[in-house]
């Protein structure tokens, strides 16, 4: 039977990390790529039997591709912290592996829970990111900060399984604004070779939020799927004012020393 590898990136997801271990048990090495946590993620993911390695964050693209090569199984299963493995998709990996399966790279479907719902518009289901899992050395990553591409390196066409994990991306708004406000720098130098300005920045803003919200059906996910158009409304906003901002030269009008006047 070919072995498994999980491996899951972390940084600072001690409220999460508990569960995204316990939904990969099953895989024969589980492998957490921490960046320096503070809040004892690493030290919960070793007392549930995970190898922690420490990468320092240099991008996602670098940072996962230093995860897989510290995985030794001959798959590898890539999982988040705010993912969960479901028993359907074990099965359906165990048994794919077992055989003689007809792709080495395969996207897995994500079903993704938001504001007490399952979420069923917006972009949202089914949601696929990186292929998940694939033979050891079939796959590499791209090297861009944020929205990471990949390479199938194997030379067959990528698969695609059945079955959803599932993955709850954000625990409060105050979580959806901090993960706005980080991916949106991280996104600046994708936009570094384009011309900017404040006006572009709202209708790149403005048609984030309608693609979402009207043309991928957030409207029928209520106050979530309105939050989920606004922060992506945001994200590109910021993205590009950020881009902008950097080519300005502002700086605060000068002030002269203030003592009290004689008298």
């Amino acid at each position: 039977m070919p072995t498994i590898t999980a491996y899951i990136i972390a940084y600072n997801e001690a409220e999460k990390i508990d569960a995204a271990v316990s939904s990969v048990l099953w895989a024969d090495e589980i492998v957490v790529a921490d960046s320096g946590s503070t809040d004892g993620t690493a030290e919960r993911a070793t007392a549930l039997g995970a190898r922690v390695v420490q990468i320092p964050f240099q991008g996602f693209g670098d940072l996962r591709n230093k995860a897989i090569a510290q995985c030794t199984g001959d798959w590898i299963f890539s999982l988040d912290s705010d993912e969960r493995c479901t028993a359907p998709v074990r099965d359906e990996i165990l048994a794919l592996i077992a055989g003689n399966p007809p792709s080495d790279v395969y996207r897995v479907p994500r079903r993704s829970y938001m504001m007490g719902r399952w979420i069923k518009g917006s972009g949202w289901y089914p949601n696929f990111r990186q292929p998940q899992l694939f033979k050891n050395g079939a796959m590499r990553y791209t090297l861009e900060p944020v929205h990471e591409g990949y390479e199938n390196l194997s030379g067959k066409p990528i698969g695609v399984l059945a079955n959803a994990i599932w993955q709850f991306p954000f625990r409060n708004i105050e979580e959806v604004i901090h993960k706005m406000n980080r991916y949106s720098s991280l996104g600046v130098p994708k936009i570094a070779h384009k011309k900017v300005s404040m006006a572009s920045a709202f209708g790149h803003g403005l048609w984030s939020f309608i693609k979402h919200y009207i043309f991928k059906k957030g409207f029928i996910d209520g106050w979530a799927g309105f939050v989920i158009a606004f922060g992506n409304f945001e994200g590109t906003f910021y993205r590009y004012a950020k881009r902008y901002e950097q080519n300005q030269t502002w700086q605060p009008p000068q002030s002269e020393p203030l003592r009290r006047e004689n008298r």
